[in-house]
């Protein structure tokens, strides 16, 4: 079991941010001014990572909600490759469409949203340590990568004096198989974040379950929550923070009460015997 501190690095960036982000795949169809308030409560905590993407739709949307306030967010986005889109300067005209959309001239985070098969990771590697170089983005990052495509793709960018700093993967209480593939490992050898999606596994991990193995977790977890006087989300984040110092969720949330309480995870820390009940209750998770 790990403590975790006020905010946490990106890899070897030099970028540090609270241990808890917040995703925004789905601000495209949310009530905007519900979204604002959202953004608001995210940003009143600290240097909050929001995590957009090109494909998710709502890149403008974090966009006016940077310019009505800039704060201290760090944004972090995705370049979404597929055949005839995979070479460094159509990466970097990826980001030159973030950019304009975001309304920024630079972005904290800037990822590689999956790997293509039989892709060569140096097409990608090049592409990521030209968008460093030229200032549009503070440092880089891979999603949905396997641990040996992390190793390749850091390799080459260290090559080019550029650290991978962040590796965005489904990682919860649900699914923890960045435990059994490497890409945990990984992480911890490589020194870079691993960011966790879907922390709360789509809400699964924050309402009752019919499902046996589940709704024997959630027990678990309602049973902690209430000696916390938590919610059963804050205990599953909180576990997510104790597992490993390199690990950042970033829940989503279209609601300010959301992101409070997910932030909320932040202002107390499991026991060493509550982590490791958890850990027993998950463990014949994927």
């Amino acid at each position: 079991m790990q403590t975790d501190h006020d905010t946490r690095p990106l890899g070897r960036s030099g970028i540090r941010v609270l241990p808890l982000g917040i995703g925004t795949n789905k601000w495209r169809r949310a009530d905007r001014a519900a979204v604002r308030q959202t953004y608001q409560a995210t940003i009143s905590s600290g240097p909050c990572m929001i995590d957009t993407a090109e494909i998710y739709g709502s890149e403008r949307v974090v966009g006016d909600c940077l310019r009505a306030d800039p704060g201290p967010a760090l944004t972090a986005t995705k370049f979404f490759p597929f055949p005839g889109r995979t070479s460094p300067r159509r990466l970097m005209h990826g980001l030159d469409g973030s950019l304009a959309r975001l309304g920024v001239k630079t972005v904290d985070l800037y990822y590689v949203h999956f790997p293509l098969p039989l892709m060569d990771v140096r097409v990608f590697a090049q592409g990521l340590a030209e968008v460093v170089k030229s200032g549009k983005a503070r440092a880089v990052g891979v999603a949905n990568f396997s641990a040996d495509q992390m190793r390749r793709i850091a390799d080459h960018l260290a090559r080019a004096g550029v650290p991978l700093a962040a590796s965005q993967v489904h990682y919860s209480l649900l699914q923890r198989s960045p435990e059994s593939n490497g890409v945990l490992a990984a992480c911890r050898e490589l020194e870079v974040a691993l960011v966790a999606y879907f922390p709360l596994a789509s809400g699964q991990l924050t309402r009752a379950s019919d499902h046996k193995r589940t709704k024997a977790l959630l027990t678990l977890l309602a049973e902690i929550a209430t000696a916390h006087d938590a919610s059963i989300g804050q205990v599953a984040l909180n576990w997510l923070l104790a597992r490993d110092p390199h690990v950042i969720p970033i829940p989503g949330a279209t609601k300010p009460q959301h992101v409070r309480s997910n932030l909320g995870a932040l202002n107390w820390r499991l026991t060493e015997a509550e982590f490791d009940a958890i850990d027993r209750a998950s463990a014949h998770r994927p």
